[in-house]
């Protein structure tokens, strides 16, 4: 009977995989919420782990060049300050996965699809007023970093090309925002896969130049990732225009609309404001470890961040299925659904989650050492991934979560959320730690598991509260 039985499993396990990978849309506000999650999850999982991809590529091929400390704290330094881009991309992506999936529980694809185009518009307007700058004040973006004279000189030109490519950056995550808000995980992952496995491809040759190839160093890196996202971009572009899914966007669309664009601000800006905070914070923290801890402090922390988010993306990527399932069933008028599917997603992702958590606090070690050979990196490295590592399982049901709430639309009570514990307790923690009891880099390893831990508690408890329900979209 058991021989019988499993194969008969192992079918259906490969036929939910297909399905979940075959960019087919489906009704979300029906049937099965465990088999819901499931489909929406994979290919979010999958999209968020090869963005995730990016940080360690990058920073695996340029902690191998000579001069690996300089190069390795130039893309550290840089991802920081470029997260407040990536922080504008995950905000407007909020809006319009919020916006999209409550239009697509109503089942009215024609506004679903005004709302997309509309938050592109927003996207393009914003990324000038924040890559011009970047471009300009890309060695003074460094310097304010604490980063030495000698990092400055070499990383410059990659700081610059990096904020140069602002657009691609914000529009690969708005785009696979809307996909994920209609229900197609799908594209937003192959999107994604075009971008990292092109990256993955130009990164050693634009770095070390082999045959035809320039050897740009670690210029090479940036414009690596730069080109994958492009493509990836177009990819989405044309598939958002051939009238094949169940978006279609139109040329008579392509109005800017402004009472629309202002109903898409008023999410997004909360939601970017949060990010903002949240970025914000991990830019003070790799300052207070760089200027306590110097370069070989600030390059192990750098790779204990890469791997740390090379971990959360995917669970993110879980996270923005229960985004998805909130608003989706919120349009459909079923609330206690959409409730039901968070508290599930949140038990799938904490499971997850304890899986990497065992991974960093024992293997933190031969992890670090993938990326360099220099044992003070290697100690530092270990050391952060370790303590860091130690909350994860928090983060995991947090992000759930504050996903869950803003895609309900309700984006204010996660932005007030990450204030009071990023700023007004997780960085006053990390300088109590690092300045006044001496601890240094160690201080503010410490603040980040402790500050997560009280995130994913207080979130818990006002998704609890069920106020969410009620947000008008």
């Amino acid at each position: 009977m058991t021989t019988e039985k499993q194969p008969t499993s192992i079918r259906r396990i490969i036929s939910v995989i297909k399905a979940s990978l075959s960019g087919k849309e489906y009704d979300y506000t029906t049937g099965s919420i465990k088999m819901a999650i499931v489909l929406l999850a994979i290919p979010m999982i999958l999209e968020l782990s090869l963005e995730s991809v990016f940080a360690v590529v990058d920073m695996y091929f340029v902690g191998h060049l000579p001069n690996s400390k300089n190069a390795v704290t130039t893309v550290g330094l840089t991802e920081s300050v470029i997260s407040i881009v990536y922080s504008i991309a995950i905000g407007l992506s909020t809006a319009a996965t919020a916006m999209v999936s409550r239009r697509t529980g109503e089942k009215d694809p024609e506004a679903a699809a005004k709302a997309g185009i509309q938050s592109i518009w927003i996207a393009i307007l914003t990324t000038i007023l924040v890559s011009i700058p970047g471009v300009i004040f890309a060695s003074d973006i460094l310097r304010l970093m604490g980063a030495s004279p000698e990092v400055i000189e070499e990383g410059t030109p990659f700081t610059r090309i990096m904020m140069g490519g602002s657009l691609v950056i914000i529009l690969i995550f708005l785009i696979n925002g809307i996909f994920r808000g209609a229900g197609n995980a799908a594209m937003a992952m192959k999107s994604l896969w075009i971008a990292s496995f092109l990256n993955i491809i130009l990164c050693p040759l634009l770095i070390y130049g082999p045959g035809p190839f320039p050897e740009l160093g670690l210029k090479g890196a940036a414009i690596a990732t730069t080109i994958g996202r492009g493509i990836g971009v177009l990819y989405q572009l044309f598939h958002l225009f051939n009238g094949k899914h169940f978006l279609k966007f139109k040329r008579s669309q392509l109005k800017p609309d402004g009472e629309l664009m202002w109903s898409v601000v008023k999410i997004a800006s909360p939601a970017t404001l949060q990010f903002l905070i949240n970025s914000g914070s991990w830019i003070v923290l790799a300052w207070i470890v760089s200027t306590t801890g110097g370069t070989v402090a600030s390059a192990g922390y750098q790779i204990a961040i890469r791997n740390v988010v090379f971990f959360i993306l995917p669970a993110w990527g879980l996270s923005n299925a229960a985004a998805t399932l909130v608003g989706q069933n919120l349009g459909a008028k079923q609330p206690d659904r959409a409730e039901r599917s968070v508290l599930l997603t949140a038990k799938y992702n904490g499971i997850f989650m304890a899986g990497g958590m065992a991974l960093f606090v024992f293997v933190a070690g031969p992890i670090i050492r993938l990326f360099t050979n220099d044992p003070e990196v290697i100690s530092y490295g270990t050391e952060a991934l370790q303590i860091i590592g130690a909350g994860y399982v928090f983060y995991g049901i947090g992000m759930v979560m504050m996903q869950a709430l803003n895609g309900s639309g309700d984006t204010k009570t996660p932005t007030w959320i990450s204030f009071f514990c990023f700023w007004l307790f997780q960085v006053p923690l990390a300088f109590l730690l690092s300045e006044f009891f001496k601890w240094g880099p160690r201080g503010a390893f410490i603040a980040i598991p402790v500050a997560e831990i009280l995130i994913a508690l207080i979130a818990y408890w006002y998704f609890k509260k069920g106020k969410w329900k009620t947000v008008q979209v």
